[in-house]
């Protein structure tokens, strides 16, 4: 199996899990975090639906430079607007994993701002690490938030306490 078919698999599945934590997040709580040092729950699942983005950013260039600016962060009005926006994320990442030539995983990618890098990786590693599992790792602080505010938890993996 190709790398992009491997992380095409993974990623669509694992976008289902997203999915259906993200349609969970109760809008109207959006300020809620559970201790003074973390992000608040909007903008934590802000981020998660975001992640998948980072696919177009980590295979179709060579390099993220934070200091050249991110732009305006996106505002969100309803977790319809979350869902749509992590939708069609999914969506260009589909296209984009279908589409990569398979070299392209071995190209070097670096992440720096201006002339500090912080890292620079073949842009398979950095598929797994930002594309995935960093995913995973914001996804399950959702979780947590969510479970903290007595909303059942769905399965991903299979059932769980609440389901």
């Amino acid at each position: 199996m190709k790398t992009s078919e491997m992380f095409l698999k993974e990623m669509k599945a694992e976008a289902a899990n997203t999915r259906k934590l993200l349609a969970l997040v109760p809008f109207e709580k959006g300020d809620y975090k559970p201790h003074e040092k973390s992000m608040p729950m909007l903008k934590l699942a802000t981020h998660v639906a975001e992640i998948t983005g980072w696919w177009k950013e980590t295979l179709l260039t060579d390099e993220l430079d934070f200091a050249k600016g991110g732009g305006t962060p996106n505002v969100y009005n309803s977790t319809e607007d979350i869902l749509a926006k992590h939708d069609d994320l999914v969506a260009k990442a589909e296209v984009i994993l279908s589409e990569i030539n398979e070299e392209e995983f071995d190209k070097n990618w670096t992440m720096r701002n201006g002339d500090y890098i912080i890292l620079t990786a073949p842009k398979r590693e950095v598929a797994r690490t930002w594309c995935l599992n960093h995913l995973y790792h914001h996804r399950a602080q959702l979780s947590v938030y969510l479970r903290l505010l007595d909303i059942p938890i769905p399965g991903m993996y299979g059932p769980t306490a609440d389901m």
